[in-house]
């Protein structure tokens, strides 16, 4: 496990911006990064178990919609940076819970955690494009993962 780097993309392609993490995972597949798994999920809450485990460090990408941004934001999070949602996940179990609840079992969990979330514009459109802000941060969050992976190594 020394060394393991994951890059977790979350996300359901039939969603528009939601398509995020796996129009990201198809890039960094392309590019067949040495020592780094991609793992490619529409999966939440404790189903993201098994896709957590067995890494030093772990990279999520994803969307989200924090209305304080604009479309196609790419913000950069540590795992101490982001905090539960008041009155649980929306998932009713989050990444950050599944984390911890590895860590509390002993269970081979990552310790260092980073999180790219893009800002999204329309996460409800069944079978639409991603919108063109969003679609534009592919790139982006790509070269931002080479930066990662370049820091680390």
């Amino acid at each position: 496990m020394p060394g393991t780097t994951k890059i977790l993309c979350l996300g359901n392609a039939l969603l528009a911006d939601d398509g995020i993490g796996p129009a990201v995972a198809e890039e960094l597949r392309r590019l067949k990064l040495p020592d780094v798994e991609v793992v490619e999920t529409a999966e939440s809450g404790f189903y993201l178990l098994d896709s957590v485990l067995n890494c030093v460090r772990l990279v999520v990408v994803d969307a989200i919609s924090s209305r304080s941004t604009s479309p196609g934001t790419v913000h950069c999070l540590r795992e101490a940076d982001v905090r539960g949602a008041p009155g649980g996940s929306p998932h009713y179990v989050g990444l950050f819970e599944v984390l911890e609840t590895a860590r509390k079992l002993c269970m081979p969990a990552p310790s260092d955690v980073q999180v790219l979330a893009v800002e999204a514009e329309d996460l409800l459109t069944i079978g639409g494009p991603m919108t063109p802000h969003v679609r534009d941060a592919v790139p982006v969050v790509v070269a931002r993962i080479k930066e990662m992976l370049s820091v680390l190594a």
